[in-house]
Parts: C-alpha cells; sequence; structure tokens
C-alpha cells in the first residue's frame, strides 16, 4: 500500500503550486543555464555546468517527492472538535523537566514549519500528542531519550 500524506486543502493547493513551478519554470531555468555552460566549451573542468547538473538533479528529486506525495495526499478537513489532539490541533503543552510551556500546531509532513512550531504528526512530539485530551501527560520517545509533557489546552 502507498503511503498517505495528511494534507489540509491549503497545504495541498500550496503543494500543486510548488510541484508546478518546479516543472515549468524551475526546470527551465536550470535546462538554460546547462546549455549556457555547455557553450563554454571543454565540459570536463566546467563548475558552472556540473553545478547546474547537480541542481537539476536535485531538482528533479524535489519533483518527484512532491508529485508522490501529492498522489497519495489525504485531505483532511477542518476539525472543531477540542476534545482529543487530531491533525490541524493547535496544543499547549508543559514541560516540567525544561520547566516551560511549548504551542505545537499538529499537521501533516508536508506543511511542517518548525520556526513556527508547526510540527508533524509523524515527529515524536506529534505522534506522542495524538488522540490525547487535555490533561493527559504523554511520554515523547525522541531519539535522544524520552520526556513527558502534559497537555493544557487543545485549540
Amino acid at each position: 500500500m502507498a503511503d498517505q500524506f495528511y494534507m489540509t486543502q491549503k497545504g495541498y493547493e500550496e503543494a500543486v503550486k510548488q510541484l508546478d513551478y518546479l516543472t515549468k519554470v524551475k526546470r527551465a531555468e536550470i535546462v538554460e543555464r546547462i546549455q549556457e555552460a555547455r557553450s563554454h566549451g571543454d565540459l570536463s573542468e566546467n563548475a558552472e555546468y556540473d553545478a547546474a547538473r547537480n541542481e537539476q538533479a536535485a531538482n528533479e528529486g524535489e519533483i518527484a517527492e512532491l508529485d508522490y506525495k501529492i498522489k497519495n495526499a489525504v485531505i483532511i478537513s477542518e476539525n472543531e472538535d477540542t476534545s482529543t489532539v487530531h491533525i490541524g490541533s493547535k496544543v499547549l503543552v508543559y514541560d516540567e523537566e525544561l520547566e516551560e510551556e511549548a504551542t505545537y500546531t499538529i499537521m501533516g509532513t508536508t506543511e511542517v514549519d518548525a520556526m513556527r512550531n508547526i510540527i508533524s504528526n509523524e515527529s515524536p512530539v506529534g505522534a506522542a500528542l495524538l488522540r490525547h485530551k487535555k490533561g493527559d501527560t504523554v511520554v515523547v520517545k525522541a531519539p535522544d531519550g524520552e520526556y513527558k509533557l502534559k497537555i493544557l489546552k487543545i485549540e
């Protein structure tokens, strides 16, 4: 069975838009740079050519990955239920060990933004919080060890 990638409608539309940009605009720009670099002659010592080819490979990899995620997307609907944590929930937690609060928004893997505390449902914190209620203490199994978070609020 293919992987499933959970996305909001907005996240899905942004992924489609990004795929369109990568295939129609960026791909053409890279091809132009490769042609320009080829016109400079000897390809064996042409750093411009090598860089453009490497960028082309990276772009094609990104296109393939994004295309796969879009084809296997599961669109999640807006859910007003705040009784348990689900994809789309904004969760205020308290870390007793660090004695601090943090707010996380749980989203699918394609909509992650670590700078804004938008985390994946597949991340250690996201996976630990899913399906739990306000007041629950969850154990996060992180690569560097386990720690506990208490759910203070679900929006």
